[in-house]
């Protein structure tokens, strides 16, 4: 005798529970909040983790973003935010110090000579004087501070907003209340040449968010696709024989999901389409040879020549968020010998940095574009020293003051904003928060920071916790 019941599926007491008590009550309340706009949910869509592209809360003037992030902390006071009385008091101790994570002795002059530049005026490294001639197009932050003088937590809080908990990356938001334009490519890339930097995939993870808005790494050290992306073809199996397989595999999980409905599988899902789709598409996007002679030339031929150009290509053709890491570990971490760590590594991303300014305006790209610049944190205005009292010629982390700058996308160029105290060692004037900074980026691309939430654990998530204010004063 057959069983009517055995066939229908089966409800998990978890599930059970979701389903009934107080459930119209619940209902009544959601409508309520709903009409009143106190939801603040994302676009339709974007809670089941579809890619498709949705729009913002208001027009945005930024529809992208490429993030150059210089992990390991760039000094602010050797690059962006000159301190000429670190010259008065070189090899002084200074009135006043803060407590640091190693020892720290004199005030140690920036090695590096500074210039005003454009029309604005403001003041640039040497080390950085190819993106300079772009600084009429630039707002710097002279003011952001963090939490703690370590890696991974301001790695953390730059990158995912939270230096304690495990949270979503900010391009996973982006991803998340946008979308992306283009579905044979992943929306989300973070392209970092010779392996991971510190807390690896962390940094672009998607946390509680749905799987399919996670960052996809490259390693941007290699030329060739294959390199590039692994397994980007299948050895064995042709083209059509795989659609037939993802076809069938796709009837096999819609009748899973009849009785599950589990995001995890919605990722997965999505993860087989896009690197079947990716097959066609992505070979093209990465090959650099398409590209007319001066353009190559003008990016260089280097690692980050190269990436920074791949970046320009996949924005390009809609990716939203492309994260370019200077290189695996925490390169710009120079605790010794200063002068000549940062002027290789600068001299290896400038003329990158400024290449991409150029041609993203000469492209029509640049209003649409966000550009971002910076590490987690910055460099102490004095001197590190051994264990023995001896000067390392470097500099200490410093998450009390350091510099970040954005260009296009809305953004007014020409401007700073905020100042750290007379020798750089903390925010005094406008003080910035990642939170700020946050607030401020998702303000560019159309949304109300308050208002772009995914509901968790039974509290309603934001990228910017219960922080963060929107820097009106660097918008145009």
């Amino acid at each position: 005798m057959n069983h009517p019941e055995q066939d229908r599926p089966q409800l998990t007491r978890r599930a059970l529970l979701a389903r009934s008590g107080l459930g119209l009550g619940a209902l009544g309340a959601l409508g309520v909040l709903a009409d009143s706009g106190s939801l603040g949910a994302a676009p339709r869509g974007a809670e089941s983790g579809s890619l498709a592209p949705r729009p913002p809360h208001f027009a945005g003037k930024a529809k992208r973003v490429i993030h150059f992030f210089l992990n390991g902390g760039p000094s602010h006071v050797d690059t962006f935010d000159p301190k000429p009385s670190l010259r008065k008091y070189a090899g002084q101790a200074l009135p006043e110090t803060l407590l640091t994570e190693r020892k720290t002795g004199a005030a140690f002059p920036s090695p590096f000579r500074f210039r005003r530049h454009g029309e604005s005026g403001i003041e640039v490294s040497e080390l950085f004087s190819e993106t300079a001639r772009h600084i009429d197009d630039i707002a710097v932050i002279r003011s952001m501070y963090a939490q703690v003088p370590n890696h991974e937590p301001s790695l953390m809080l730059m990158n995912c907003g939270d230096s304690v908990q495990s949270r979503p990356s900010v391009g996973s938001w982006v991803m998340y209340g946008l979308g992306t334009e283009n579905q044979n490519l992943p929306g989300f890339l973070a392209l970092c040449p010779g392996g991971y930097p510190i807390k690896g995939v962390e940094n672009w993870q998607a946390g509680f968010l749905p799987g399919g808005y996670q960052g996809t790494y490259i390693d941007s050290k290699h030329q060739t696709i294959d390199r590039l992306i692994e397994n980007i073809e299948h050895p064995h199996v042709a083209t059509e024989a795989q659609r037939r397989q993802l076809d069938l595999l796709g009837l096999l999980n819609a009748e899973h999901q009849q009785t599950l409905d589990d995001s995890r599988l919605d990722a997965r899902i999505q993860s087989f389409e896009l690197a079947f789709r990716m097959q066609m598409e992505a070979a093209e996007a990465f090959d650099l040879s398409s590209e007319p002679t001066h353009i190559r030339a003008l990016y260089g031929e280097g690692v980050h020549g190269r990436q920074t150009l791949i970046a320009r290509r996949l924005v390009e053709r809609g990716v939203r968020y492309v994260q370019l890491w200077h290189g695996a570990g925490q390169p710009w971490d120079n605790h010794d010998q200063i002068e000549a760590n940062h002027r290789r590594l600068a001299g290896e991303i400038d003329r990158p940095i400024a290449a991409l300014l150029t041609d993203l305006k000469a492209r029509g790209l640049l209003d649409e574009t966000l550009v971002l610049w910076g590490g987690e944190f910055g460099r102490t205005p004095t001197v590190e020293l051994t264990a023995d009292g001896k000067s390392m010629q470097g500099r200490d982390h410093n998450h009390y003051g350091f510099s970040v700058w954005m260009a296009g996308g809305g953004i007014k160029g020409g401007t700073t904003f905020g100042s750290t105290d007379e020798f750089g060692f903390r925010a005094e004037r406008d003080p910035v928060s990642v939170h700020d900074l946050h607030a401020t980026m998702l303000h560019l691309l159309g949304f109300d920071h308050e208002r772009l939430t995914f509901r968790y654990a039974g509290r309603d998530f934001r990228l910017t916790d219960v922080h963060g204010r929107v820097l009106h004063e660097i918008v145009a």
